[in-house]
Order: structure tokens, then C-alpha cells, then sequence
């Protein structure tokens, strides 16, 4: 009964902060130096085209008007409609879809497997080269900017060799092999980031399990190297593992952002830079509340992960 109440009490506060969420982006959008309508009426419009266009766009009335109207539409399963091509904001995320979600999707799973593994083999051989390599490759994949990579991809794997697409996707349905030969270039250019995070709290937890008296016991008892390591040694670090991919998933939304846009990559990302440019209100606030909830969504199941990996975590 308690953990209900206290798993109700965080549903509730995700709640909250979406709602918070929401106001922020409804008021941050209206304190932009571009009016939409201006944008839509073009250069040789004239003062009444603009205010005509504000009426049936609505945006002549008060804020907290159009926060209220967009809130109900929310509400009842609806994001409004896009400013500039007039098709429901919802309609066109879910067409978006696809591409952002399996380029999070392979990013997230390769990055988790591969960070924590060879955080775990730094950790193990503290000290030696493969330590120093671990850790030297994990700050080069930090700081190399996400486009700086994803051009240098395009230019050495797309244009020198050929194996991949320079941009664009195909779906799934129309060529599942075209598909994934589009995937492989934006998860190579999201993954070393992601990874370097997650391979450097990997080992930071795992060097003080290593020392822990239970890890030297099982040594002493014979047990083999890749059980000490997995079983005792991993198992004990994933807290603050859970934690990294938990807190990383913020910075996975915002490299797909940059990383679709580099390759031309017709996802979510993508269809938020064109919705600023335009300053397309329903379509920016649609997006940045889904992908606001998601998070909040990502921490809720972080939090709850901690409590199945170890009971002694209360939430």
C-alpha cells in the first residue's frame, strides 16, 4: 500500500510537470520576435491581410485564451493544428516517427552494451593501457561535436566509399535493407557520445566494487573472471548505470535533432527545425511536449528500475 501512495505521488508530480512543461513552451513561443502571421502574409501583405490572418489563426486573443484552447484540445487527444499546412500537429509526429525512433532506439542499446562494457573492463584492469585507452577514447568521443562526426562520416563512408546513403530514409515497409543502410551512419554518429557517458560512470562504480570484500571473497573461492565481473561486479554497479541512461536519454532527443538534420533524415528532429523556422506554434508545442513527456516518462521508469534492482531503494 505505501509503495502504491508513493508511486501515485510521482505519477502525479510527472503530471505537474508536464503541465508546467507546457506553459513554458506556450509562453516562450509567443516571446519570439517573429509573428507567424506576418511570416504567412509575406512581404507585400498589408496590415489588414496580417490582422486577418491573426484572427483566423486566433492569435489576436489573450494567452491564457489560447493556452486554455490548446490545453482542451490536448486533452481530449488533439495537438491543434500546423499554422502552415493546416494538417493536425498529432497526424504529422506519428508520420515522423519511425526515423527517430529506431536511430534512439539502436543508439540507446548499442551505447548501453558497449559503454558498460568496456567500463567494466577499464574498471578490471585499472591502471594498464586498455584502462588509459578506455578513458582517453571516451573524452574524444565527448568532445567531438555531433555534426563535425556525422560529416565526416557522410564524407569518408558515403562519398569515398560508397557503402552508405549520403541522406534521406526509406521506410521499412518499402525496403527494410535501404532502411537500415540509412540507420547505420546517424547511430555511428549519436553513439560515441552516449557511450563515453556511460562507459566513464560504468567504471567510476565499478572500481569500488571491485575492492569490496564480497568481490575478494569470490575470488578466493575460485570463482571465474567473467562471473566475479557480470554477476558481482556489474550487478552491484547498475544504479548509477540506470542513472546515466536515464539522464542521457535529454541528450539523445537533442543529438537526433542535429543528427536528422545533417542527414536529411525525415523524423521528429527534423520536423521541429522547420517548425521554428516557421514558427509554427501548435507544431513546436506538440513536439516539445511529447518529447518532454517521454523523458519524464524515462525517469519515472529509472526510478522504478532502481527499486527492482535493489529493494532497499525507496521511491
Amino acid at each position: 500500500m505505501d509503495l502504491l501512495l508513493r508511486l501515485s505521488a510521482r505519477i502525479a508530480l510527472a503530471g505537474a510537470t508536464v503541465v508546467f512543461v507546457s506553459i513554458f513552451v506556450f509562453v516562450a513561443m509567443r516571446l519570439g520576435p517573429v509573428d507567424p502571421a506576418i511570416l504567412l502574409a509575406g512581404d507585400t501583405a498589408s496590415e489588414e491581410d496580417v490582422a486577418a490572418i491573426r484572427r483566423s489563426l486566433g492569435l489576436g486573443q489573450s494567452w491564457l485564451t489560447q493556452y486554455l484552447r490548446w490545453a482542451g484540445l490536448i486533452f481530449t487527444g488533439e495537438f491543434g493544428r500546423s499554422i502552415y499546412s493546416g494538417r493536425p500537429v498529432l497526424e504529422m509526429i506519428g508520420q515522423r516517427v519511425e526515423p527517430t525512433a529506431l536511430i534512439a532506439a539502436a543508439t540507446l542499446a548499442v551505447s548501453a552494451a558497449a559503454g558498460a562494457g568496456f567500463g567494466l573492463f577499464a574498471a578490471l584492469h585499472r591502471g594498464r593501457f586498455v584502462d588509459r585507452a578506455v578513458m582517453a577514447g571516451s573524452v574524444i568521443g565527448f568532445s567531438v561535436p555531433v555534426f563535425v562526426l556525422g560529416y565526416g562520416l557522410i564524407l569518408v563512408f558515403s562519398m569515398g566509399l560508397g557503402w552508405f546513403p549520403v541522406q534521406g530514409y526509406t521506410s521499412f515497409e518499402n525496403d527494410p535493407s535501404r532502411a537500415l543502410r540509412s540507420l547505420v551512419l546517424p547511430v555511428a554518429t549519436l553513439t560515441p557520445v552516449y557511450l563515453s557517458i556511460i562507459a566513464r560512470i560504468t567504471r567510476a562504480s565499478a572500481l569500488e566494487i571491485v575492492r569490496a570484500d564480497h568481490v575478494r571473497t569470490a575470488i578466493a573461492k575460485g570463482l571465474g573472471p567473467l562471473p566475479v565481473a557480470f554477476r558481482h561486479v556489474l550487478l552491484n554497479a547498475s544504479l548509477p548505470i540506470v542513472t546515466a541512461i536515464g539522464a542521457g536519454f535529454a541528450m539523445l532527443i537533442g543529438g537526433t535533432v542535429v543528427t536528422e538534420t545533417v542527414f536529411s533524415i525525415p523524423g521528429i528532429g527534423r520536423l521541429l527545425v522547420d517548425a521554428v523556422l516557421r514558427r509554427d506554434y501548435p507544431t513546436i508545442q506538440g513536439i516539445i511536449l511529447i518529447l518532454s513527456g517521454i523523458y519524464i516518462l524515462v525517469n519515472l521508469a529509472v526510478d522504478l528500475a532502481y527499486v527492482v534492482i535493489d529493494p532497499r531503494v525507496k521511491l
